[in-house]
């Protein structure tokens, strides 16, 4: 039973909002002035009117995210419209249109797809959904739910979905996300079973396993396997710290089980002993264990403290970092290299290598440089080395017209109307135009013993991505 839940009754739509605004359409500058005025909302009430402000604000996260749906739809219908009159084949058309999304939202290309595929379901396919959206019925997320777990239907049976669940969106209150979840699936295994089931096969072949930095310089490895696959990994894992446990040893549960994968994955006795090559940005005097301490402001005194930079990981303690640096020598199973910076601007100028074999520079250079994807609000890891000023155009094969970028972000750039050129900068810097000619400048990470990295320390989570700034048209 869902009694609590239900005691509590949403905002009814239909009611008027006192002092409502003028009928007339909103544009971008209408919305920004709303953005201002939320900054004075009125704090000195009871908290009645606490509550009734969060579920006021909440519902209208709803219809921004309907109106931005809506948007997003329109801007990709146009584009392609354009780009069908300048005579680009149909399969090309709409190229680029999801990275623009994601920009304009301050997020990765990746997410940006998703919001557009979401929003051209909810727009075609789904009204019912997309209408109790624009009410502050369900939430963006449900409205996701619905259309990520509806994917494999028919446009005819998914709508039938969207009415049942949706045209009277008083019947999903109370309902968590695995109750949705869960009813949306019973509904569309009963309208196409065979669908289903392709489904979940065409979900099996696309295993995989990711690796994401975690806080507190750790990592989390996740593993996307069939249910049957990954109930047994667990299962095992689980047998193995028991068995453990009840021999005496004194780590937890959950530590046998992470050593015990580590150990049965790499074949190693112990995680100490995984060969790996280890790309670190680091100073000399982090490296050596030299200087005063830890100044916070990156000035002569900020020794021998100052935090590393681990390629494809971010920003990790010096002793963890020196503590690697001293593994890989004493046990000959990784490589070190390091790269030098300029100590008035922190722009990379050189890397050396402790390697005997040392692999094409440049590229690597790049990607360490870089570190993540160049386009802003993208963390993806690079995948291609490209030139910002394009070859056939004149552009260098250097590092300053060079940038790494994700394959998803450099195939968008191959669309009529983007822009990169690399800018003067106190670090290597691009400016990114796209074809409605806003612009966007992406900045390469400050390296370790820079001023701005260590004011940054406590933000790791911001350190390992390019900075961005927009810039006008």
């Amino acid at each position: 039973m869902l009694t609590g839940a239900l005691l509590v009754t949403p905002a009814d739509p239909s009611v008027p909002v006192p002092d409502a605004l003028p009928d007339d359409l909103l544009n971008s500058a209408a919305i920004n002035a709303w953005v201002v005025r939320l900054a004075r909302f009125d704090r000195d009430v009871l908290d009645t009117e606490r509550i009734e402000q969060l579920r006021a604000l909440e519902r209208l996260k709803s219809a921004a995210a309907a109106a931005q749906a809506r948007i997003a739809v329109d801007l990709d219908t146009s584009m392609r419209a354009g780009q069908a009159a300048a005579g680009m084949p149909a399969q090309r058309q709409g190229r680029g249109v999801a990275a623009q999304v994601a920009l304009a939202r301050q997020e990765s290309p990746y997410r940006g797809g998703r919001h557009l595929g979401l929003a051209k379901v909810l727009v075609a396919e789904m009204p019912h959904t997309l209408t109790a959206l624009e009410q502050g019925a369900i939430s963006e997320w449900r409205a996701g739910l619905l259309a990520q777990e509806t994917i494999f239907l028919s446009r005819e049976h998914r709508q039938l979905v969207d009415a049942h669940l949706c045209a009277d969106p008083t019947g999903l209150h109370g309902w968590g996300d695995r109750r949705l979840t869960a009813e949306i699936r019973k509904i569309a295994y009963r309208l196409d079973p065979a669908g289903y089931t392709r489904r979940r096969a065409k979900a099996e072949s696309e295993r995989r396993v990711t690796s994401r930095p975690a806080p507190d310089v750790m990592a989390r490895v996740t593993a996307l396997l069939p249910v049957a696959h990954g109930v047994a990994v667990y299962a095992a894992l689980r047998k193995a710290a028991d068995t453990a446990i009840a021999a005496g040893d004194g780590r937890t549960r959950g530590q046998l089980m992470a050593d015990t994968l580590v150990q049965r994955v790499t074949g190693q006795a112990t995680a100490a002993g995984v060969p790996v090559e280890i790309h670190l940005i680091m100073t000399d005097r982090t490296l050596l264990g030299e200087g005063q301490g830890g100044g916070e402001d990156g000035g002569e005194d900020g020794g021998r403290e100052q935090p590393a930079l681990l390629a494809g990981y971010g920003p990790i303690p010096a002793g963890l970092a020196r503590r690697l640096a001293v593994s890989a020598a004493e046990t000959e199973v990784a490589w070190l290299r390091r790269l030098y910076s300029r100590p008035d601007s922190g722009r990379l100028v050189g890397m050396d290598s402790a390697r005997r074999v040392f692999p094409a520079g440049l590229a690597r250079f790049i990607e360490v440089r870089d570190q993540y994807c160049s386009t802003p609000w993208c963390d993806a890891p690079i995948r291609h080395i490209d030139h910002a000023l394009p070859h056939h155009q004149g552009g260098t094969t250097s590092a300053d017209n060079g940038n790494g970028t994700c394959a998803q972000c450099n195939y968008a750039r191959q669309a009529p109307g983007w822009k990169v050129r690399p800018e003067p900068g106190p670090r290597h810097t691009l400016r990114i135009t796209t074809p409605t000619g806003h612009g966007y400048r992406s900045t390469a990470p400050p390296p370790p013993g820079h001023p701005r990295f260590e004011r940054r320390r406590r933000g790791a989570s911001k350190q390992s991505r390019p900075s961005a700034q927009r810039c006008r048209p």
